[in-house]
């Protein structure tokens, strides 16, 4: 090769230039210069180039995996970033992770900055996982309270059913009380009167009952009456309505029945109870008989105020059971 002047030199020198300059500067890759196409020298240059591109555009695109084999001074300097990225990324996953230590010192500035905003995430997360257990706490509170309140209000509707049917009901016997035993008797009177169709008042009265308590004791006695009373519900029908009229003496009214079944419903009731002994606590069997007053009180739709009515029935139905009694009880009696 002939020497070169230095107008040539130059003249190379500034292609040379050109060329790396678009090789630095131009997305697309410029062509490699005739002049240099079988240069070793120039196409291992023009290499070396094309892998710091590869390996900036790699980076500038977030893609650390690149393999950089290149030596010298700036594909060192491409190592040690890339190196210290892949660190950087380690952190970022270790403080994902919860771990909020986690510490860069080598990119100056963002380094300072970084690292603060670990710290005052750790203080937020903190803050949060405080108020997150006091809100639990809080949530737990409210639910306990919200189950005590719902437990108190099942308990109170409990004690309003009590309190209902203990104001309508004999607390021994369950039968309807005296005073509820009215209220609906006179509506019984007042729907068959509507229909014109008589209703039967019927008192009962255990016979001997001072007797058997004196006996066997008033708990006997008080299971006593709830046998009375279970059998005489078996020997009435659905409709009928029957009460606690005081002490070993109950109140029914028979309605729907015609003018001559009244004693025949009440005979049966009467029958059911001597049919069936009454077994104590030590399993002895104790015969009970039960006497039994009945009244027939007409249709009367001239009025609409049944308790005179049904307090003259009650009245002809004690004369009646008076009557029983003194024939010698365990029998039916009618009122004249």
């Amino acid at each position: 090769m002939m020497p070169m002047n230095r107008e040539e030199a130059l003249a190379v020198a500034h292609q040379v230039l050109e060329y790396a300059e678009q090789l630095r500067s131009d997305p697309k890759v410029p062509e490699i210069p005739a002049a240099f196409a079988d240069d070793d020298n120039f196409l291992q240059y023009h290499q070396n180039s094309l892998e710091l591109r590869s390996i900036v555009s790699a980076f500038a695109k977030g893609d650390l995996s690149v393999t950089i084999s290149a030596k010298g001074f700036i594909a060192g300097s491409c190592k040690a970033l890339q190196a210290n990225l892949r660190h950087m990324t380690w952190v970022v996953q270790q403080i994902e992770n919860g771990d909020y230590t986690q510490r860069i010192d080598f990119l100056g500035e963002f380094s300072k900055f970084f690292n603060r905003m670990a710290v005052r995430l750790k203080t937020t997360i903190d803050d949060l996982h405080q108020k997150e257990e006091a809100l639990t706490a809080l949530a737990v509170s409210l639910q306990q309270e919200a189950r005590r309140r719902s437990a108190a209000l099942r308990e109170l509707k409990k004690s309003e059913q009590r309190f209902k049917y203990l104001a309508h009901h004999d607390p021994l016997t369950g039968l309807l009380n005296r005073r509820s035993f009215f209220s609906f008797a006179e509506m019984g009177l007042e729907s068959a009167s509507s229909l014109n169709e008589p209703c039967f008042v019927c008192l009962l009265d255990v016979d001997d009952f001072k007797k058997f308590n004196d006996t066997f004791g008033h708990l006997e006695g008080d299971r006593a009456l709830q046998h009375v009373v279970k059998h005489s519900l078996n020997a009435l029908r659905q409709s009928d309505i029957m009460g606690r009229y005081g002490g070993e003496e109950f109140i029914f009214l028979l309605t729907s029945l015609g003018e001559g079944n009244g004693y025949t419903a009440a005979d049966r009731v009467r029958h059911t109870i001597e049919s069936h002994a009454f077994l104590l606590e030590n399993g002895a069997a104790v015969p009970l008989t039960a006497s039994i007053g009945v009244a027939i009180i007409p249709p009367d739709e001239s009025t609409d105020d049944y308790a005179p009515t049904l307090r003259a029935g009650i009245a002809q139905a004690d004369a009646a059971l008076y009557e029983a009694k003194a024939q010698g009880k365990n029998r039916v009696c009618m009122a004249r």
